[in-house]
């Protein structure tokens, strides 16, 4: 795959990612699965794109099963507010260094 097609592979993973959080999260479980599958032949600021959508998709799965759990306390709903604009701000961050050519920053960091 050329690096162009690669690039528009992960503008599209970003958009599925958002999709998700209208979806009830089914476009982005289809975009994790292209991320993981992709991640091993895309050059080096793609590859961290793909790394920093996966893990978007993984922590932010986590953080939505403990707002679950505590939406008993009526706290996870707040919690569930605030995931989602933790999801928002991380693929527009993405995206955003995805059009400057540049790999995302804190590819490894759990939060913004």
């Amino acid at each position: 795959m050329s690096n162009t097609s690669t690039a528009n592979l992960a503008r599209i993973i970003y958009v599925l990612h958002l999709l998700g959080l209208i979806t009830g999260g089914l476009t982005a479980i289809v975009g994790v699965i292209l991320a993981h599958i992709n991640v091993s032949d895309a050059p080096p600021p793609l590859r961290e794109h793909f790394r920093f959508q996966y893990r978007t998709f993984w922590i932010g799965l986590l953080y939505w099963f403990i707002a679950g759990i505590t939406t008993l306390a009526l706290i996870g709903w707040l919690l569930m507010v605030l995931i989602s604009v933790w999801w928002i701000v991380r693929c527009a961050r993405g995206m955003s260094a995805l059009n400057r050519n540049q790999p995302p920053s804190k590819v490894e960091s759990w939060g913004f």
